[in-house]
């Protein structure tokens, strides 16, 4: 009913304010295929670099190596993988979320941080890419580096209350 009664109302205003609606649309459409189109190659140059370091099993290594720091800042050595993916690969953190909540549980201290730090991070490389080549960013000089900052803090703060709410 909701949808109905908003498609209702912009028509309505589109009637009031003198405007074609249909033309509007129209133009909409074509504004959204020139986007689409431009996000094109950034996404298949992404994507096979995302399997290539998946598969080379770089993340695997680092994860091992990261393990240590991270269990000292009170990040769940588990986790590290979901850490170092998540900022590259929604779909990729899915899966190593999915992996930590099947061997350790849902109501697990493990699967818990999984489940937040999944939710409350933003695959940021991934959106910089789209968002970036959509505006015609040439340049994203501190961005890329603030918003991993930002996904660093998003983990830490992750780990940090699921310890005070779930005990660990």
């Amino acid at each position: 009913m909701l949808p109905a009664i908003l498609i209702a109302s912009l028509l309505l205003a589109g009637l009031v304010r003198g405007v074609d609606v249909y033309d509007s649309l129209l133009e909409g459409a074509r504004k959204g295929l020139r986007v689409g189109y431009a996000l094109l190659p950034p996404l298949l140059a992404l994507f096979p670099a995302l399997y290539l370091l998946r598969a080379s099993g770089l993340t695997e290594l680092l994860g091992a190596w990261l393990a240590p720091v991270f269990s000292a800042l009170g990040i769940p050595e588990e986790t590290v993988l979901l850490l170092l993916l998540r900022p590259l690969s929604g779909s990729a953190a899915m899966a190593a979320a999915s992996e930590l909540i099947t061997q350790h549980g849902a109501d697990s201290l493990i699967g818990r941080t999984a489940a937040v730090m999944l939710g409350s991070s933003e695959t940021t490389l991934y959106v910089a890419a789209v968002y970036f080549s959509a505006a015609g960013v040439k340049k994203s000089r501190w961005a890329i580096p603030a918003a991993l900052c930002a996904d660093l803090v998003c983990f830490l703060s992750s780990a940090w209350l699921c310890r005070l709410f779930w005990g660990g």
